[in-house]
């Protein structure tokens, strides 16, 4: 394939792609339908992220997790002004 990375990248591992179930019938009602979906394969890191490597990301970066930023009300309709916070 072209443009497709062979060697690992320094600790990491690759996942291959494939095509699974996602959802669930019988949970959340947001999970549902069961469907097929497909993924490419990807690239991991082979342990876990640690807080300082975390911290580092962040301080380098900016990044700024969804839990982070105040929702949009334009893409929640009806949801009241309070809950317009960080974390909410």
């Amino acid at each position: 394939m072209t443009g497709m990375q062979l060697e690992a990248p320094a600790g990491m591992v690759r996942i291959p792609g494939g095509t699974f179930a996602m959802g669930s019938e019988t949970f959340y009602p947001e999970e549902a339908p069961v469907r097929r979906v497909s993924v490419d394969g990807f690239w991991i890191d082979a342990t876990p992220v640690t807080n300082r490597q975390y911290a580092r990301f962040v301080a380098a970066t900016g990044y700024r997790t969804v839990a982070e930023v105040a929702p949009d009300p334009a893409q929640y309709p009806g949801m009241p002004p309070e809950m317009a916070q960080p974390g909410s």
